[in-house]
């Protein structure tokens, strides 16, 4: 046992002198990347709400029973398609008694020109007499005049007739029906039914007004709307495949929330194999509310580091870059919309400085480090750079 002891305690020193010098004797490794300028598709996103281009309530231009209905709900119609006859029968016959009206005063108009040209003809006779002649031609005067508001009388019960067969009056899916088969509608039933457009549709989104002065200065210089492409997501997150531009900015300003609302358009086509008649055969509904973000068409160069490189404190955001003498020091950097991934700098770094990105929680500013390239990063293409959403 006595000779034991040494031995063991010889042994533990073997092992623990070299550990020691393993992680405590030089200076931490740390992998580091160079900074670089790469193409940035630098995006914004909102929160947006979709809007039919066209949305008309149908109502009936006159009084008059439902005769036939003659869509089926939710279906979808084309500009001109007859939704509703209502009875015709007191209307065909209105229109009768207005066109014997019309013919009754032709025929006294007639008759007084007839009276009007017998009396100019003896106006150099003895039979004749000044005065005839004025009052035939006051008569032929008077009777055209009726005859003009006999035809325009016609004219609107045609018109009334013509509104028992009530008709689309824009292309798009129609709601259900508020009056059945038998029922009396007037001006004052309110809709009968609705028909909604649905392809192409707006997307609207309010924006700050110090955002809207950021986009328009961003892309002022790039063609302004041309240079910005639509994207949007549907409310289950999933990307849509149509892609949109803007076509019109508010006017003013919204008092309550200092926001401007912005609008786009953008294409709504039937989902594939899906059919007019079918439900939920397009993927944009009208009044839904979408994830919208805004693209510049081209990538600009911009330089980044690994997003995983930038640290935050109460100062702001910062990275630790390895100087001359492999010395890890701290840079206050001003950061630009940035991915998950990739970190978009605008001021505080320059391009070519090894910056730290693995390895940070071992670094303390003005100390040594063992720097080595850092594990590149499964490549994704070109990185956009979305900020949170916004609305």
């Amino acid at each position: 046992m006595r000779r034991a002891l040494p031995i063991a305690a010889a042994l533990f020193c073997v092992v623990s002198l070299p550990a020691l010098a393993q992680f405590g004797g030089g200076p931490p490794a740390v992998g580091v990347v160079q900074a670089t300028r790469t193409p940035v598709t630098e995006t914004s996103q909102f929160v947006g709400r979709v809007q039919a281009t066209d949305k008309v309530d149908i109502i009936a231009r006159v009084t008059g029973f439902v005769a036939e209905r003659l869509f089926t709900e939710g279906a979808e119609v084309e500009k001109g398609t007859l939704l509703y006859r209502l009875e015709r029968g007191p209307f065909e016959a209105d229109v009768q008694a207005k066109q014997a009206a019309v013919q009754q005063n032709e025929a006294l108009l007639r008759n007084a020109i007839i009276s009007l040209n017998r009396a100019q003809a003896l106006i150099d006779t003895p039979a004749g007499q000044r005065s005839t002649v004025d009052d035939r031609a006051a008569t032929q005067a008077s009777q055209a005049a009726q005859l003009l508001a006999a035809q325009a009388q016609l004219k609107q019960s045609q018109i009334n007739l013509d509104y028992t067969e009530i008709r689309a009056p824009v292309t798009g899916k129609i709601g259900r029906s508020a009056f059945a088969v038998g029922n009396v509608v007037s001006p004052t039933s309110g809709p009968l039914t609705t028909v909604v457009s649905q392809d192409p549709m707006y997307v609207t989104f309010p924006v700050s007004v110090r955002e809207a002065l950021d986009l328009r200065n961003r892309y002022a210089d790039k063609g302004g709307f041309a240079a910005v492409v639509v994207r949007i997501k549907l409310p289950d997150g999933t990307p849509y495949n149509e892609v949109g531009h803007l076509d019109y900015v508010d006017p003013t300003v919204a008092a309550n929330t200092d926001t401007v609302n912005l609008r786009a358009i953008i294409p709504n086509k039937l989902r594939p194999g899906a059919k007019k008649d079918e439900p939920g055969n397009r993927d944009l509904i009208d009044g839904s509310f979408v994830t919208v973000s805004l693209e510049g068409v081209q990538p600009v160069l911009a330089l980044t580091v690994p997003r995983g490189a930038v640290l935050s404190d109460q100062q702001g955001n910062f990275v630790y870059v390895v100087d001359n003498e492999k010395k890890a020091a701290i840079r206050r950097v001003s950061m630009g919309q940035s991915t998950p991934s990739t970190a978009v700098i605008l001021s505080g770094i320059n391009e070519g400085d090894t910056v730290i990105s693995e390895g940070i929680q071992r670094v303390r500013p003005g100390a040594p480090v063992n720097p080595a390239p850092a594990a590149a990063p499964p490549s994704t293409g070109a990185p956009s750079a979305p900020v949170a959403p916004k609305g």
